[in-house]
């Protein structure tokens, strides 16, 4: 059975929400400001439901939020979820640096008794 340090499930569904580019392309918009589902809409060639579902997914992850404002209801970024999402990455890249650093030093004295020879 798989520890639970390695799993969560708001972090699944971020990574989930992250996996798909036209959500990816969403976030990238709405970190430039907020903006109206048709905005958001714009820059891609799928149907207006299509883009409302992809909304949903991100709504659920956290990852955006829609606002009211008279008939406008618009969406932005929000940063928890991605926060939380880097500080799980930031913890392997730690992880594969030490890893880099250990090889650096073996394979600097392999060189070095390599010369000596």
């Amino acid at each position: 059975m798989i520890d639970s340090l390695y799993t969560s499930a708001p972090l699944d569904t971020t990574f989930a929400a992250l996996a798909d580019p036209v959500r990816r392309g969403i976030l990238a918009r709405l970190a430039l400001g907020e903006a109206s589902v048709n905005e958001l809409a714009a820059p891609f060639a799928i149907s207006q439901p299509a883009i409302s579902r992809h909304i949903k997914v991100l709504e659920k992850a956290g990852l955006i939020s829609r606002g009211r404002e008279a008939q406008r209801r618009p969406c932005r970024l929000e940063g928890r979820a991605l926060a939380e999402a880097h500080d799980w990455l930031e913890n392997y890249r730690k992880a594969w640096e030490a890893n880099f650093a250990r090889l650096d030093q073996v394979l600097g004295q392999l060189k070095t008794e390599g010369g000596r020879s």
